[in-house]
């Protein structure tokens, strides 16, 4: 017996698939980048938001992130063992545990910062510095659509 199952071309129109393989070319150009300092993109990003806000909670740091927990603490702990950050108990709230960036962190994120304005700067003159601006707003602007997808782990 045979099922016979429509399937709807979905090719061009869903956003998510789009951002998606947009997100993942993006990343292994970065990442091939930061490669020669040891470090991710995602692991760059999170020592520059550390470097500029100073000690997060991990839960603030999850949401300037706009990562779940489960990511986030994914994403800290190799930096954590490189000893990049430091994952202690909140001074403010003792359920709860912040990070903070180590001397040897700052110095990584100082190293790797190079790289990064290398390659960001290549992209740029690949597919134009007035169209990555639009680019960032737009992706930026989602963030702002009104959902609330890691609502429930409050």
């Amino acid at each position: 017996m045979t099922i016979s199952v429509k399937i709807e071309n979905i090719d061009g129109r869903c956003n998510c698939l789009a951002l998606r393989q947009a997100s993942r070319y993006l990343t292994a150009l970065y990442d091939q980048a930061l490669s020669d300092v040891g470090l991710r993109i995602t692991q760059f990003s999170i020592l520059y938001r550390l470097a500029k806000e100073g000690t997060m909670s991990i839960g603030e740091l999850a949401t300037a992130m706009a990562m779940d927990r489960t990511t986030i603490s994914a994403n800290l702990k190799p930096i954590e063992r490189d000893g990049l950050v430091k994952i202690v108990p909140s001074s403010t709230d003792g359920r709860t545990k912040d990070v903070k960036l180590t001397p040897k962190g700052m110095l990584g994120y100082q190293e790797a910062f190079p790289l990064w304005e290398a390659v960001q700067e290549k992209f740029e003159r690949a597919y134009g510095a007035k169209e990555a601006k639009t680019l960032r707003t737009a992706a930026r602007s989602v963030l702002d659509s009104g959902f609330e997808p890691w609502a429930d782990e409050a």
